[in-house]
Order: structure tokens, then C-alpha cells, then sequence
């Protein structure tokens, strides 16, 4: 084969070696000269480079390199060489007799801003490039990466990502790529690719971020408080150690024997510079509240009596074994640890051979029915990121796990880099998210949400203000949802809940004037010209018939004479009254209720606002007497009127007039005198004894009409449940849970408009058809009274 000539021939030259491009390693850098010719304003110049590669290209065509398809089950190796201009890549995969055979070349000649970039930015984009090409074999297999520089790393690592950065992680997210050195792996496929294809200029390149490491100083001087109890009750010492980094080891211990205060402090002294010893403490500062002890440690006072030669004697020689030890005093204020450790050791009883297990004292800044547990740290005491921090660090995966479960572990780490020996989440707006877990979140909830400017805001936008000052954890929402609804101020200052918890129950009447309510409309002001302020209203449930009766003041004489006189001598004795807890409805007209056997029904415990059909009945008869009054004094001359035009209008719940439902008829109007109607004419023309027949008729068809109008009420409360029960909500409460009692009525607090909505926590003893619910509070003490479910709802300790 003659090389090429011409710029045609170049042309053609080139074209045809593209079909076998795949075949050739890193053709594109080999061809360089070659492309260097075809470019627009260049001589035509054949020189010795473009004959050196159009030998390299002969020597490849005649001695061409077998490819073999990969062997499942077996990981492939990338070998990536990047130059400024171009990159090669071949893929291989190890034998059986442990040679390696080439499974595929490509190369890429690199173009306009890709030749612009880094080192490293080149050989992220060239390890990108070669997974689409590769995309089938590297989906496939696990794969090994062999280059000068470690793209993956690179970009798991940096702080920031830009746009094609963050493309180019999450595109290689979802390869199981593993990166080793040159030095791991040896065969003759990278040994032939390297080195026909040398890169000049070192071998080892330092990538490392300078924010990687950041410089600390240690400081290892601990601290030894001490302090000595001499009293009636006995005599005890107490030690303090304090860590360079902040543990506290406290020891106490209980003396047996008879000493002096003085002595004391030199036993507890010298007791923590052994324990100090032990424990391999070299640099060490003494802190004591006895100026005895330091004066005399310093040098600066004498030792004169005998019983304290010995311990000072000690002391010396304790002090050569320490590189450094300084002796401080202090007031006893800030001594005041290792002073409680002497004195509860002076003065507790101690059995002989007995020790007794250190004290740990926790720290609560709230009562117990405000503290909320702290979150439970996984079984195996790591944190939640543990496995995505090995990975990124590392590049291991977790022990048995399988190819999908490495993908999504892959995918996951890519929104995750370590810095400064932190992992921080990596964030759309640019600012990473530091990853904190167990008590550190649970910190972090308590102070953002109660904390100096404590909001108290809900539980999502806890988790939303949580990431704006730069934090996270993989179960944040879940846990801050559970912090607040488990916040006891939260809880007391909410809302109150309207929508119902349980279903509907209507109370019908079988028979006319079998059930009556009774409910009371005051008080009224101004006052009538008699002076009555209240109203009693009756109401039948059946024929909807109403009674009323005005009265000054409303005492539970004068609501017996009303049931005598206005229901039991006109209608009969009733089966049922219903009627609220109201003083006025209990004494003296109780004992009339008992006397006639009429059974008495309190709604209260069933409707907090009592019986529906009382309350519709006081709010149309008040309703008439602010359209008919027309001075505010005069409404108790009003009020029959009133009644007269409530008992002949039709109601809603019956479809007919309580006045044709207990007299079987409708009742003439005085204008159907003035201007007579079509039933008045027909019946003046008739005598007497035919419209007694007639009436007689009617009478005899009575008992269906009120049927009817008994199916039409059925019918009618039927559609308001079936309304009503679309509005109920559950709130899930059994006997045992602790629940927090709504606050309806005006009760004096002094903290007036900031008191709070709900009461309790209470207990829930019992629970009772339709809703009813007997309560006892935190000491066992029973409430008087049944409380409805809509006026509860559930508390969380």
C-alpha cells in the first residue's frame, strides 16, 4: 500500500480506516497529522509524522488484534488514556489462564470547548463518553477502571458541581465502575495499549481539593477537681476528670477511717493524680477549693503539722511521674461537682464489700409531660449515612447485597460528598446540607422549633426551615411531623377540631307527644315592660307542636309548674324529657318528672349544643319576635302570636303543619274570614250534622296521615346523616389513651387571651355507646360528668 499523495487520497484514506476504527487502539491520536492536512489554509505537506502514523496504521492492518466477546460472570477492565487532544479507551476482560484479551477499541478526537478542559474534567468526560458507547457491556458487568487520574472520586468529592459535573455523575450513577491504580493490575493488554501509546509527563498527579484537610491542634492537658467531706455523718472524697475533649469521669469514694478536713483534701488530691496515672495521663491541671493543699503543692507555704508530712510527702513523689502538673485554686462556687461527690459519699451508708455503680446524671430543661423522647438510634449503633459514607470514602458496598441494591446505593451516594471529614447532602441552590444524626437531630428539632425564638410552627415547615439553616437526615420529615405533634404547647394552644368523630344519632318519637325537649331562650335584654327575661320553650318531637312561656327569673319550681300545667294537663303524661344539665332542670322540677314516671334523657352527653330540635325550634320562634316586635319591651305580647304562626306553617322535617298533626286539620286564619276561601264557602253551606259526619271521616283517616308524616321525618333525617356522616372523621380514641378535654365553657384564667384552647392530659376509663366517654385525670380522680368524643382528641406524651 503506497501512502496518499493528494488531499483526496488523505480523504479517502481516512474514510476507509473508519470502518476498522474499532480494531485500531486510540486511532484518533494516531491520525492526528493526517486531520492536520485537511484543515482549511494548510499546505499539503507529506512529512515524516504523517509517514510514521500511516506506518502505524500498516503495521495494525497486518498484524490485527483478535477480539473476543466477554465471558459472563466475569468483570471487564477500562483502560482510559486521555491526551490534550484525543482519548483512548479499550476494554478487556481476563481469561482463563489469566491473560487479558481486548473486547473493544474506540477513541475520540476532542473538539471546540472539550479541549479547554482540566486534566481531570478530560478524563471525566472521556470515562463518560465511553459509557454510552459501551453502554451495553458496561450495564452487564462490573467494570474496572485503569487511568492516571480517578474521575470517580473527582467527582463524588468536589464541593461544588457544576452543570456537565452534576450530568456527568448522575449518568455514570448507574454503572457499577470501580476505579484501582496501575500498580493492582498487570497483563498484556495494558502493557501493549500503554505502550504504543506512551502520555507524556508524570505518572502521579495530585488532585486532592485544598479544602480537603484541615489543619487542628490537639491540646492534651487534663483537668482533676478535687475535694474532701469531714462530717458527723462521715468522711468521703470526691474526684473530677475532665478530658481534652470534654468526658467526664467522676469518682467518690467512702472513708472508713477517722482524718481531718485537711487530710481529706490531700486523699482526694492525691487519689485523682493516680486515677490520672492509670488512665496514662501525662500533662495535668490539679483545680481545688482548698487553699491549703495548692499553697502547700506550689512550695509556697510550709507543711507543719505531722499528720499531713505524710500525704505532702506523697504528693512529691507523684509529681515527677507527670510531664507537667500545675496545682490552681478556686472558689468552692466553681468546685461545686467534685464538693457534691465528697459529700454524698460522706454521708451515704455503705454496706462492707459493697460498690456501688457510677451515677448518671441526665440533663432535662422541661417537665416530664413536655419532654419528648430523643430519636432511637438503629440497632447496630451506626449512623443512617454509614454505608453511603463507606462508598463514597471507599468505594465498598454493604455485605450481601445485590446488583440492583448496588445501583441504587451508587445513585444515592451521588447526591452526598464528604468534606473536612463531614458528609454534607449536596443541594439544588448550592449549599450543601451537613448530615447529623440521633441526638444531634433531635437537638437540632428541639431548638429550631422551641428553642430561643421558639415559633412552634408545624411540621413541615419545621422540616423547611431545618434545610434552610443547613441541615439534614434521611428521615426528617417523619421525625420533625412526630416532634411537633408530640409538643405539649402545641397541643394545648391548637385549634379546635369541629369536624365530627362519630356518626349522626337522631332521636325520633313513636307516637304523638311521647318525647318532648325542653330548653330555655335567655337572657333576654332589655327585658320586657313586665319584666321577663326568659322564655321556655317545648317542643313535641313528633308533631313538631311548641309550648312556651316567658318569666322573670327561671327557677326549678317554676319549670315543674310548665311541664304540669302546659304539657301533662293538656297532652297526657310523656314518656321521655330531654333536656341539658341546667340547675333550673333539676331539684323540684326533677322531682315532678319522677313523680309522673317520666323517663329524663341529659343531651349534653350526646349533643354538647343539646337536642337539634329544640335549638331549631328557639332559634324560628326568636327569629319571628325580632320581625314582629316592634318595640324591644313589648316581645312577651308578641310571643303567642308567635307560637300561632309557628304551629300552622308547614316544618321541613314532616311536610305538614303541627297544627293539622294534632288536630287533624288545618286551623282557619282570621283572613280567611275576611276574604273567604274555596273551604270556608264549601263548608258554610253545609249543616251541622253532614260536617260532623264529614269531620268524623277525616278523623277516622287521622292515624295515616301521621304515619306519613312520621316516614317523611324518618325520610328527612335519614338525608342530614347521610350528610353529616361525610363530615366525620375518626380521631381513633380506646379506652386508655391519654386525650386532652376542649375548653367551651368561659372559664377565668389570668392569662386571658393566651390561655390555652385544651385542657388534660386526662385518661379515657370508659367509652359508651354514641359517643359518650367517662374521664379520669393523672391521680385516678373521676369526672362527675360524661364527656362527648368531639370535645377530646388524642394526646401524645
Amino acid at each position: 500500500m503506497e501512502p496518499p499523495q493528494t488531499e483526496k487520497e488523505v480523504r479517502g484514506f481516512l474514510g476507509k480506516i473508519q470502518f476498522i476504527s474499532r480494531f485500531i487502539a486510540k486511532l484518533t491520536s494516531i491520525c492526528e497529522p493526517m486531520f492536520h492536512l485537511l484543515k482549511k489554509g494548510v499546505p499539503f505537506k507529506w512529512d515524516d509524522r504523517c509517514q510514521k502514523a500511516f506506518e502505524t496504521i500498516k503495521k495494525y492492518l497486518q498484524n490485527p488484534p483478535v477480539l473476543t466477546p466477554p465471558v459472563p460472570g466475569r468483570p471487564l477492565v477500562l483502560y482510559l488514556s486521555v491526551t490534550p487532544s484525543a482519548m483512548g479507551c479499550l476494554l478487556a476482560q481476563e481469561g482463563e489462564g489469566g491473560s487479558e484479551k481486548a473486547v473493544y477499541y474506540i477513541s475520540k478526537k476532542m473538539v471546540g470547548c472539550e479541549e479547554r478542559y482540566t486534566s481531570l474534567e478530560k478524563t471525566c468526560w472521556a470515562l463518560v463518553w465511553a459509557s454510552k458507547k459501551l453502554r451495553h457491556y458496561m450495564l452487564a458487568y462490573s467494570v474496572t477502571l485503569i487511568s492516571r487520574m480517578d474521575p470517580l472520586k473527582y467527582l463524588f468529592e468536589k464541593p461544588a458541581l457544576t452543570g456537565k459535573l452534576a450530568r456527568w455523575l448522575l449518568l455514570l450513577a448507574e454503572f457499577d465502575i470501580k476505579y484501582v491504580t496501575r500498580k493492582s493490575v498487570k497483563g498484556r493488554a495494558i502493557a501493549e495499549f500503554l505502550a504504543d501509546h506512551p502520555v507524556e509527563g508524570p505518572e502521579d498527579v495530585e488532585f486532592e481539593f485544598p479544602d480537603e484537610k484541615v489543619m487542628t491542634t490537639t491540646n492534651d492537658v487534663w483537668m482533676l477537681y478535687f475535694d474532701g467531706a469531714a462530717n458527723q455523718k462521715g468522711f468521703g472524697i470526691g474526684v473530677l476528670l475532665i478530658s481534652p475533649e470534654g468526658s467526664h469521669i467522676p469518682l467518690a469514694f467512702k472513708l472508713n477511717f477517722e482524718i481531718t478536713n485537711n487530710q481529706s483534701e490531700y486523699e482526694a488530691c492525691i487519689v485523682g493524680m493516680e486515677a490520672a496515672l492509670e488512665i496514662g495521663v501525662k500533662r495535668l491541671e490539679v483545680v481545688g477549693d482548698s487553699n491549703l493543699v495548692v499553697s502547700q503543692a506550689n512550695g509556697d507555704w510550709k507543711v507543719k503539722e505531722d499528720k499531713l508530712k505524710p500525704y505532702h510527702q506523697d504528693l512529691d513523689d507523684l509529681i515527677p511521674q507527670f510531664q507537667m502538673v500545675t496545682f490552681t485554686h478556686v472558689p468552692r462556687l466553681r468546685n461545686r461537682f467534685a464538693d457534691a461527690l465528697a459529700t454524698l459519699a460522706s454521708m451515704v451508708e455503705i454496706p462492707n464489700g459493697v460498690q456501688l455503680r457510677p451515677i448518671v446524671i441526665e440533663q432535662r430543661d422541661k417537665p416530664v409531660y413536655e419532654y419528648v423522647m430523643t430519636i432511637d438510634e438503629p440497632d447496630d449503633g451506626l449512623p443512617w449515612y454509614h454505608d453511603i459514607w463507606n462508598f463514597i470514602e471507599k468505594g465498598e458496598y454493604p455485605t450481601g447485597t445485590d446488583k440492583k441494591d448496588q445501583v441504587a446505593l451508587r445513585r444515592l451516594a451521588s447526591q452526598y460528598i464528604i468534606c473536612g471529614r463531614k458528609l454534607y447532602r449536596r443541594s439544588h441552590c448550592g449549599t450543601h446540607k451537613l448530615c447529623v444524626h440521633g441526638e444531634e437531630a433531635s437537638r437540632i428539632m428541639e431548638e429550631i422549633h422551641e428553642g430561643v425564638c421558639d415559633p412552634h410552627m408545624n411540621g413541615m415547615m419545621l422540616v423547611k426551615k431545618i434545610l434552610r439553616q443547613g441541615y439534614y437526615w434521611s428521615t426528617m420529615e417523619t421525625q420533625c411531623i412526630e416532634y411537633v405533634r408530640r409538643c405539649h404547647k402545641c397541643q394545648i394552644h391548637a385549634n379546635l377540631m369541629h369536624v365530627p368523630p362519630s356518626e349522626l344519632h337522631s332521636m325520633t318519637s313513636p307516637w304523638p307527644f311521647s318525647v318532648w325537649g325542653i330548653d330555655v331562650i335567655g337572657k333576654i335584654t332589655p327585658a320586657a315592660s313586665n319584666g321577663h327575661k326568659f322564655i321556655l320553650v317545648a317542643i313535641d318531637y313528633f308533631t313538631k307542636w311548641v309550648e312556651a312561656a316567658s318569666y322573670t327569673t327561671l327557677t326549678a319550681v317554676q319549670v315543674a309548674h310548665f311541664i304540669k300545667q302546659n304539657i301533662v294537663y293538656r297532652y297526657g303524661v310523656p314518656q321521655t324529657f330531654v333536656s341539658d344539665n341546667g340547675v333550673h332542670f333539676k331539684g323540684r322540677a326533677a322531682e315532678t318528672l319522677e313523680e309522673f314516671g317520666i323517663q329524663v334523657h341529659k343531651s349534653t352527653v350526646y349533643r354538647p349544643q343539646t337536642n337539634g330540635a329544640v335549638e331549631a325550634a328557639n332559634k324560628t320562634v326568636k327569629t319571628i319576635l325580632e320581625k314582629t316586635t316592634e318595640s324591644t319591651r313589648n316581645w312577651h305580647e308578641q310571643l303567642p302570636l308567635a307560637l300561632w304562626g309557628y304551629r300552622t306553617s308547614i316544618r321541613t322535617p314532616t311536610g305538614a303543619t303541627p297544627y293539622s298533626l294534632v288536630y287533624g286539620m288545618e286551623a282557619v286564619l282570621p283572613i280567611e274570614l275576611e276574604i273567604p276561601s274555596l273551604r270556608i264557602m264549601a263548608e258554610s253551606g253545609i249543616d251541622e250534622a253532614e260536617w260532623q259526619n264529614a269531620r268524623f271521616e277525616e278523623l277516622m283517616l287521622f292515624d295515616e296521615r301521621r304515619l306519613k308524616a312520621l316516614y317523611h321525618v324518618q325520610g328527612y333525617q335519614r338525608r342530614i346523616a347521610r350528610a353529616f356522616n361525610k363530615k366525620v372523621k375518626s380521631r381513633n380514641l380506646q379506652e386508655g389513651d391519654m386525650v386532652l378535654k376542649e375548653i367551651r365553657a368561659p372559664v377565668f384564667d389570668p392569662r386571658g387571651k393566651f390561655r390555652p384552647k385544651w385542657a388534660g392530659p386526662y385518661i379515657i376509663k370508659k367509652i359508651l355507646s354514641r359517643g359518650a366517654a367517662q374521664l379520669i385525670d393523672l391521680d385516678g380522680n373521676e369526672f362527675s360528668t360524661l364527656v362527648n368524643l368531639d370535645q377530646l382528641k388524642k394526646y401524645y406524651p
